[in-house]
């Protein structure tokens, strides 16, 4: 068994690493954005939401491909969209 000097140790570790863990889901806009090559090769996004955005390659350069339409449905649906901020 542990003796009291080892728990309150412990204790203030746990406490730190639950404090370091609660800053890192302030908000989803806090999270900074990563990519990574998903199990069936697809390219993964994290940090825009709860899961992560996966598409294949040839999908993302489509997305990509359609910036400027993107750009312009949100600006003309401005009133009808949300933000989560």
């Amino acid at each position: 068994m542990q003796n009291q000097e080892d728990l309150r140790l412990e204790l203030e570790r746990l406490r730190a690493e639950n404090l370091a863990l609660k800053s890192e889901k302030k908000s989803p806009t806090a999270r900074e954005i990563s990519f990574k090559v998903a199990e069936k090769g697809g390219l993964s996004v994290y940090g825009l939401g709860r899961f992560p955005v996966t598409l294949y390659k040839e999908q993302w350069v489509r997305l990509l491909d359609k910036e400027q339409d993107i750009r312009s449905f949100i600006k003309s649906n401005e009133e009808k969209l949300k933000s989560r901020e």
